[in-house]
């Protein structure tokens, strides 16, 4: 049994299981896989994804920030505007998920 360092409380390999089960609860949520989607693409502030996606303007935020706590989403201010973007780490996980 010990030949299973991912399930040793105690691993390395244990901790980035925990760590990966909750980057995957994040970013698996169908609202943030398109929000993940659409910024794959191009940066966008909330306004102009509420376009594209059947959410208020709240719910995008607050998928926004889960993203953005996950490191796969960053955000630059422009004026008075937000603008959200895919992290490197972002992008390689869309990206791996697209072409499934």
């Amino acid at each position: 049994m010990n030949s299973y360092k991912c399930c040793s409380k105690k691993s390395t390999e244990s901790k980035r299981v925990v760590s990966l089960s909750s980057l995957l609860k994040i970013v698996s949520e169908e609202s943030r896989l398109k929000l993940l989607c659409i910024l794959n693409s191009n940066r966008h502030c909330v306004c102009e994804l509420m376009e594209h996606v059947d959410m208020s303007q709240s719910l995008i935020s607050h998928h926004l920030k889960d993203l953005k706590d996950a490191g796969v989403v960053e955000n630059k201010k422009e004026g008075l505007k937000v603008y959200y973007s895919l992290t490197k780490r972002g992008r390689g996980i869309i990206n791996s998920l697209l072409k499934i």
